[in-house]
């Protein structure tokens, strides 16, 4: 058996997983949301649609411009290896810092949380309160769906503990099912549903400020397109592969979304869409009545437990990738000798994460940091361009398809959403900014620890 040092990471995901990662990371609840909050923005459902084309065609050239890295560089830890490759090893290390402590922490615990209020529906108790008490900062309330969430957290991450494979299969297995469940859903709707009688648009103006909150709700949507990136090094015959599930699972992504939005807008107007925050229960339940609202709050949960499941598989790489070049806490770098895994990394991950849920702040802290994340995708996409220059010799079995033009078209945009952001709330994107510096000292310790083993 090969020491502890040097024990890697097993390939051990086919296509099909590989696929599974980039559509059940993605379609979390955000589709069974979203189009309320862009009704609201944009005032008519052309208007969604054109946001979600929009949304869908930057998603698809950032996992086009993404296809060349991961193909010419199938590590762990994605934009991490890139960023490291591209800028130098402080902006790999600054990524691996924000996505550890709030980005995939913040993003797991929001899925685990989501899961267990839509468990809610079914099992009103799991919302009462089992502690409160008034701290400093304010009233904490602890209620029990949150242990479960804690408990549902945990639990994925030692599934994922005991082999990238089992992952994966339990991935593909709850991606189909939950792509067959919002199949029905959007069967229900463009078949079996009662079209609605026509009615004037909604009396929202369609602003430049209403189009660019529209698309960030309709890019939250489409979030984790990336994320299979992150297991590349344990993907088999990642040179097709992962291209393959990049784009592949993107396209998918953007039909579905597209054929789901078409069933909500033949049986509601925009004027209801728009008053409907959970928007897929409120159709299921004209075409269905109450059963129709159980089939999605259940679909919604498997959906949750494909993106949860998801986001801890791929999620755990990063603090792993950088633990290993010597930029993060030692013991993440470890790999189980006989599940091949990153043992350490996957339950810190998930530790963490449990925590925000208890802790009820993390909602805060992932808005944060989504200023710092669009600035990483816009790096990352220009990345793409830089190693073309600076490594010519790199060899890419994937070249990026409309090539400068897509990547360009990703960064251009990427700095459109940050100067957004940065003007429409600049208290959180300067916190953002905030938790990102704080990791320098930290980057400075361990550049200078391994400065020190080197010598």
């Amino acid at each position: 058996m090969e020491p502890e040092s040097k024990q890697q990471l097993k390939r051990a995901l086919g296509p099909w997983a590989a696929a599974s990662i980039v559509v059940g990371t993605v379609i979390g609840s955000g589709i069974f949301l979203v189009p309320h909050d862009m009704v609201e923005r944009v005032g008519s459902a052309q208007m969604v649609f054109a946001v979600f084309v929009f949304g869908g065609l930057l998603s698809l050239a950032g996992a086009l411009s993404y296809a060349e890295l991961a193909a010419a560089i199938p590590e762990a830890g994605a934009e991490y290896a890139y960023l490291r490759e591209a800028y130098g090893p402080l902006w790999g290390f600054l990524y691996s810092w924000a996505q550890t402590w709030v980005g995939k922490g913040g993003s797991i615990a929001t899925l685990a949380t989501g899961f267990f209020l839509y468990l809610a529906t079914f099992f009103p108790g799991l919302e009462k309160v089992f502690y409160s008490s008034h701290w400093p900062v304010g009233q904490v309330e602890f209620r029990y769906g949150q242990l479960l969430a804690m408990v549902l957290i945990l639990s994925l991450s030692c599934l994922n503990y005991f082999g990238v494979k089992l992952g994966g299969d339990v991935q593909v297995a709850v991606t189909a099912i939950k792509v067959a469940l919002i199949i029905f859903v959007i069967i229900a709707g463009l078949v079996f549903g009662q079209p609605h009688a026509t009615a004037p648009a909604t009396s929202i103006p369609l602003t430049g400020a209403g189009f660019f909150a529209a698309l960030i709700a309709a890019l939250w949507a489409y979030d984790g397109w990336n994320n299979v990136a992150m297991v590349a090094s344990e993907i088999r015959d990642p040179q097709r592969n992962l291209p393959r599930a990049l784009i592949g699972g993107t396209i998918a992504v953007i039909a579905i979304y597209l054929l789901v939005n078409a069933a909500y807008f033949r049986i509601l107007t925009a004027a209801e869409v728009a008053g409907s925050p959970r928007v897929a229960g409120e159709m299921m339940r004209r075409i269905l009545q109450t059963p129709g609202a159980n089939i999605v709050a259940i679909a919604a949960m498997i959906s949750i437990f494909a993106a949860l499941n998801g986001s801890i598989l791929t999620g755990s790489r990063v603090p792993y990738a950088a633990a290993r070049d010597g930029y993060f806490f030692r013991e993440m770098a470890f790999v189980h000798p006989k599940y091949r895994t990153p043992g350490v990394s996957i339950m810190v991950m998930g530790a963490w994460s449990a925590l925000l849920v208890l802790s009820g702040g993390y909602r805060q802290l992932f808005t944060y940091v989504m200023f710092a994340s669009w600035i990483i995708y816009g790096m990352t996409a220009a990345a793409v361009m830089i190693l073309r220059k600076k490594q010519p010799n790199l060899p890419r079995p994937y070249r990026t398809i409309g090539y400068p033009a897509v990547p360009i078209l990703f960064v251009l945009v990427s700095f459109l959403l940050v100067l957004y952001t940065a003007f429409d709330d600049p208290v959180d994107s300067a916190k953002g900014i905030v938790i990102i510096v704080l990791g320098l000292p930290f980057y400075f310790y361990w550049k200078t620890r391994r400065i020190r083993r080197q010598i």
